[in-house]
């Protein structure tokens, strides 16, 4: 049974590399990504915290449509190269099991978790607006407009700005 729902386990990959103090700080470095991949449902090695961070890039140009898309891709099809989804017949019907090297199994799991998002929710899976955040968020509001990681932290601010600027003339 994963640790966490995989919308959750995605957010939380791509959101392991938040700005804190104006600078980018890594949570899936040293022991505190051991911690991190432990929650989520990981071996918490090192290696581990490797494919991680390499998954996390990946995505992350994915899903801003940066340059290097491509690349991107290619790393994330090497990442499932050695993942096969294994069927488990329930009474609530079939569930499937990710098998995978331990080490990658995690690494896999999201990958999976941002294509199944990608499908069932196209287009809602996007940065925060503010351009000081490296936060992303998977909108699901009706109408698709949200922008921000968190009202309270962003949103707030960009309001903020938005309406100073607006009072300036």
């Amino acid at each position: 049974m994963p640790a966490v729902n995989d919308e959750d386990l995605l957010l939380a990959l791509l959101n392991s590399a938040p700005i804190e103090a104006g600078r980018m700080t890594d949570q899936l470095a040293s022991d505190v990504g051991s911690d991190l991949a432990l929650r989520l449902g990981g071996t918490g090695s090192d290696a581990e915290a490797a494919r991680l961070r390499a998954t996390r890039s990946a995505l992350h140009v994915i899903v801003r449509g940066s340059v290097g898309v491509r690349e991107a891709t290619r790393e994330l099809s090497a990442i499932l190269d050695s993942t096969v989804l294994e069927p488990r017949v329930t009474n609530r019907g079939v569930d499937w099991e990710v098998q995978a090297p331990a080490d990658d199994r995690l690494a896999a799991r999201v990958v999976l978790a941002w294509s199944s998002v990608e499908k069932q929710f196209p287009g809602r899976l996007r940065p925060c607006a503010n351009s000081e955040c490296n936060l992303f968020l998977l909108d699901h509001s009706r109408p698709g407009t949200a922008k921000w990681c968190s009202m309270a932290a962003c949103g707030n601010r960009m309001k903020a700005r938005s309406y100073a600027s607006r009072a300036r003339g």
